[in-house]
């Protein structure tokens, strides 16, 4: 795993709940769309099939589709999100030394400073940055 992906962790925290609240605010516009009447054309449900028209009411299907659109996009990201997140927590979880999987919790999940860090497991900054690389590509 590389570094730049692993420091993305918290910005993609941050993002989980403002597409939620996204998709949220989406599905209520879309719940408060006003309806129009129209006509549709269908067969009869015997044989012989005669054409037939129907009337139906439907939130305003231009907007609608729109909307439908919008939050489709909006779950796929949250999706991808999550599963991100999801896989830099299991390079982690997967770090076989205790030690060095908390100085990358500490760093990565938690957002702590590698000198922090240092400080609550009694190492330089640099033994961190050592630790931090044997375990990762630039």
């Amino acid at each position: 795993m590389e570094k730049k992906r692993l420091k993305q962790h918290k910005a993609l925290a941050k993002e989980v709940p403002k597409l939620q609240k996204e998709i949220e605010r989406l599905q209520k516009r879309l719940d408060n769309l006003p309806e129009v009447i129209g006509k549709v054309t269908k067969s009869s449900d015997d044989f012989p099939y005669v054409e037939q028209h129907v009337t139906v009411r439907m939130a305003e299907p231009k907007a609608a589709t729109e909307i439908k659109k919008q939050i489709w996009i909006k779950e796929r990201r949250l999706e991808q999100v999550e599963s991100e997140r999801t896989e830099i927590e299991k390079f982690i979880a997967g770090i076989p030394n205790s030690t060095d999987r908390q100085i990358f919790e500490g760093i990565y999940l938690e957002g702590k400073k590698q000198r922090e860090v240092a400080d609550e497991f009694g190492y330089s900054k640099g033994r961190i940055s050592q630790k931090i690389s044997y375990y990762l590509k630039d």
